[in-house]
């Protein structure tokens, strides 16, 4: 049984159960809806408690049943909460840990509320591109006040009980229990205090007007505006939450229902729903159980004191694990240890780090010039030069010093594993660790699972991802991985169009306007050049009919490597981060697309916005095709997390998804014919071909 029943004396307590953190699926409704009636049949039971199991009230929705007909089977949620507001008995809410969605519309629905300290409280939905659709925009701003509740509604954020229970003429709780475990024995005493008051109180039935009326709500939608011009949920919120004030509660929960069903098959609600799947499934591994045995990482050297090196230890001293950074010369340690420093200044300036909390970090934190002094490290990350001979030296070395079972992984980007992981005696404790710059703030990391990487291995890193609070998207060996290798190709399209007519900042204003975080020469000046460029070199030599413009080597021939140097594709201020257009850098680009006997042409803003994503696109398919990535969601949470992909569009695959894969193969058999362009690129992969002839899209995969 998903909720149980039992008997205190007079009164009856229903216990929801269906972890992890007893989501409302048909099963939990059935059994709650029948304990219920139960209840209410018994002469003997006065009152009724409605709790949850474990770590939970209620986390809301079954996320297993989300958009399935399960969702909607009877009884429904609104059906289970209608069942506790029309009971002939009390129903005591009892809150604990987590009351988050359908879980607080279901206690909203109760006749009383209490609640235990520290118990997390949030109407989500907005987060999923919805607005609450079990009453939560209808009877929240009758229970805690139209301001406060449309804040909670619009923002999905989290409260704190012990917050809510100060809202002034606040009637969400009825009671804030002494103590955590004090909750149950006062939810039972509160339901023996109130067994025989009549007429039982609804939050329904309750008042909703907000003082200013009208002007407040225009303030409202203005402030939503601004914040949210991508997505219409909050927008939303404001209208449903208005109705609450101006219409009859009944009115007002049918213009939440049609609200939420419209949202529902939104593109920006679909893809928010997508990444909300996609981000749990990155997790799962195939052929990993989920208690696979992991083994102990209670300590951490890392190679390098540079950007990445220096970030990368970040993100394991904020988790509270020591690490020891090892360079070759003490001034190198020095400037990566100040940077750490100057890092974690400026969260305290902002108010963000406690000042103690600064020095805790800095205290787990050593330096060595010996590698002799990593050796009984649990796991080590190498963040040296992008160079297969820089890394075989360090892998080497790291096979001599480190204590058995330590796990040896490499923060490559590019570079094959396999090899990286014949330098040492024990491949199966090589790993790759991507981790995106600046580490210590992107929420990507690419786990990059070698031909002989050990199960416990890859689980272990999985798990250290999430304390870290990254998002692990696990990727088979080959060139760039899964992100890098798209990149490529993404890069490779917009040289093609400066050689066609474009100018670097047509480019980029067409992407961000599209949504990306910025376009590919912003991006290309931010990253370093530089770093393009040497693996240009080495492409190639590996694939000599590979063709690219010759655009950017040219720019990096200039010196013009992007920020670092103060000048790339752009012209850089001294300590500011402004792309000013750059005449010399159009110059060079007219000069070189003349010496081609290239005639420039106009390019509207859909073709490179096309060309730029569709190349994402086909190459993520060959991805696909090759067991690179698992999973289609895998490659969105890759270009979600780590190369600014618009959140709203949900990943370049849900956006092929939602143009239509055979519209996509259209536009690739234009660009084909493309004489400037790469024919043979083109060529749609065949997964993509095949989930066109079948009719399909990427998430049939």
């Amino acid at each position: 049984m998903s909720a149980h029943y039992q008997l205190h004396g007079d009164l009856a307590v229903i216990t929801l159960d269906n972890p992890p953190v007893n989501g409302l699926g048909l099963a939990t409704r059935v059994a709650a809806a029948q304990a219920l009636q139960q209840a209410q049949d018994d002469s003997t039971v006065r009152a009724i408690v409605l709790t949850g199991a474990g770590k939970a009230f209620s986390g809301g929705a079954d996320i297993k049943e989300f958009g399935s007909p399960k969702a909607l089977a009877e009884p429904n949620l609104l059906s289970l909460i209608l069942a506790c507001e029309n009971a002939n008995k009390p129903v005591v809410a009892a809150l604990h840990s987590v009351a988050m969605g359908g879980g607080l519309e279901l206690a909203l629905g109760c006749h009383y509320r209490i609640a235990a300290p520290g118990c997390t409280v949030a109407l989500p939905e907005v987060k999923l591109g919805l607005i609450p659709g079990a009453g939560g925009t209808q009877r929240l701003p009758r229970a805690l006040g139209v301001e406060a509740a449309l804040n909670m509604i619009v923002s999905g954020e989290p409260v704190k009980s012990e917050l809510l229970m100060h809202v002034p003429g606040q009637k969400l709780f009825d009671r804030l229990a002494s103590a955590p475990d004090k909750l149950m024995d006062e939810a039972l005493a509160l339901a023996r205090e109130v067994a025989d008051v009549r007429p039982l109180p609804k939050v329904r039935d309750l008042p909703c007007r907000h003082p200013q009326g009208d002007a407040y709500f225009q303030f409202a939608r203005n402030m939503v505006k601004g914040m949210a011009k991508n997505y219409p949920a909050p927008a939303k919120c404001v209208d449903a939450v208005e109705a609450a004030t101006q219409k009859k509660f009944d009115e007002g929960m049918l213009f939440e229902r049609e609200i939420f069903i419209n949202l529902m098959w939104t593109p920006e609600c679909r893809a928010l729903r997508h990444l909300f799947a996609a981000e749990r499934a990155a997790s799962k591994i195939p052929d990993v159980p989920e208690d696979t045995p992991k083994r102990s990482v209670q300590s951490l050297a890392v190679i390098g004191a540079g950007t990445m090196g220096g970030g990368i230890s970040m993100n394991f001293l904020n988790a509270g694990i020591p690490v020891t950074m090892l360079e070759m010369k003490q001034d190198a340690l020095d400037r990566g240890v100040a940077t750490i420093r100057k890092n974690y200044e400026a969260q305290v300036k902002k108010g963000k780090l406690k000042p103690e909390k600064y020095e805790e970090r800095m205290a787990l934190l050593k330096t060595t010039l010996s590698y002799e002094d990593i050796g009984q490290a649990d796991m080590v990350i190498e963040a040296v030069f992008e160079e297969m001979g820089v890394k075989q030296k360090v892998f080497a070395e790291l096979d001599r010093v480190m204590k058995p079972g330590a796990i040896l992984a490499s923060n490559t980007s590019t570079l094959d594993l396999n090899q990286i992981a014949s330098f040492t005696q024990r491949p199966q404790d090589v790993i790759g660790t991507h981790f995106f710059s600046p580490a210590n703030v992107m929420k990507l990391l690419e786990v990059v699972r070698g031909e002989k990487t050990a199960k416990d291995v890859l689980a272990t890193v999985m798990a250290l991802g999430k304390k870290i609070k990254k998002t692990a998207v696990v990727s088979g060996v080959c060139d760039g991985f899964i992100g890098n290798r798209m990149i490529e190709q993404y890069a490779r399209q917009a040289g093609f169009l400066l050689d066609e007519g474009c100018t670097p900042a047509q480019v980029d204003r067409a992407l961000e306007k599209f949504g990306f975080a910025m376009g590919p020469f912003r991006m290309g000046d931010l990253a370093g050049n530089d770093i393009g460029w040497a693996i240009r070199k080495r492409r190639t030599v590996e694939k000599p009919d590979l063709r690219y413009s010759k655009t950017a080597d040219l720019l990096c021939e200039l010196g013009r490597y992007g920020q670092k140097t103060g000048a790339g594709w752009y012209d850089y201020q001294a300590g500011k981060r402004d792309a000013i257009p750059s005449a010399l850098v159009e110059q060079m680009v007219e000069q070189h697309r003349t010496s081609l006997g290239i005639t420039p042409r106009k390019v509207s803003d859909e073709e490179i916005v096309q060309r730029l994503v569709f190349s994402l696109v086909n190459e993520a398919a060959h991805i696909l095709e090759e067991g690179i990535a698992s999973r289609p969601g895998d490659i969105d949470m890759v270009y979600l997390t780590g190369y600014g992909f618009p959140i709203w569009r949900g990943g370049p695959m849900m956006y092929a998804d939602t143009v239509g894969l055979y519209n996509v193969v259209q536009a690739m058999q234009r660009f084909a014919k493309n004489p400037l362009d790469d024919a043979s690129f083109w060529q749609p992969a065949p997964l993509l071909a095949r989930l066109v002839a079948e009719g399909k899209t990427f998430n049939n995969v």
